[in-house]
């Protein structure tokens, strides 16, 4: 099976969401997903996508030279393939057009898996959040990377318009 990285619509918005709901505790809203993708100018959103279905995304505010990844998800069935480190080296490729020379992100403490993925592409540990995480008090591992791949030559920034219904 082949997938597509791409970056994210509107049109995208309610598959992100059911994996956002479906992976974390806390889940973003459908509304907040909109408000990324119509209101907020800082926030770049990349989804994998295979035949109309969304695999995982991924998603960061970037600000001036600085990236923030706010959020990673890979669908439980397809977790395993390596579709959440391609989605976010393609969101980190993005980031380094737009010139962000570094990038930061929170991790949970317990989430060993993330960030194994996390230091293979070049994430190092800054230190913690204490009781970062609001449903049950967990740590938050704070974590940077400053080892940016090369920006594209030929990039260009093309805004994504929010579909007509």
């Amino acid at each position: 099976m082949s997938y597509l990285i791409r970056r994210m619509t509107m049109a995208d918005v309610p598959q992100v969401h059911a994996i956002e709901e479906a992976t974390f505790p806390t889940p973003w809203s459908i509304q907040s997903f909109e408000d990324e993708m119509t209101k907020n100018v800082c926030a770049r959103y990349m989804v994998a996508e295979e035949d109309g279905r969304i695999l995982a995304f991924a998603g960061a505010w970037m600000i001036l030279e600085e990236g923030h990844i706010t959020n990673i998800a890979v669908t439980k069935e397809e977790r395993g393939r390596g579709i959440g480190k391609a989605v976010t080296t393609a969101l980190m490729q993005y980031a380094a057009n737009l010139g962000v020379q570094y990038m930061t992100l929170e991790v949970r403490r317990s989430n060993l898996v993330a960030q194994q993925m996390y230091r293979s592409l070049g994430f190092i540990e800054l230190g913690y959040r204490k009781r970062y995480y609001e449903d049950n008090g967990e740590d938050a591992l704070l974590m940077v990377c400053q080892d940016m791949p090369e920006m594209e030559e030929d990039f260009e920034d093309i805004p994504v318009m929010p579909q007509e219904e």
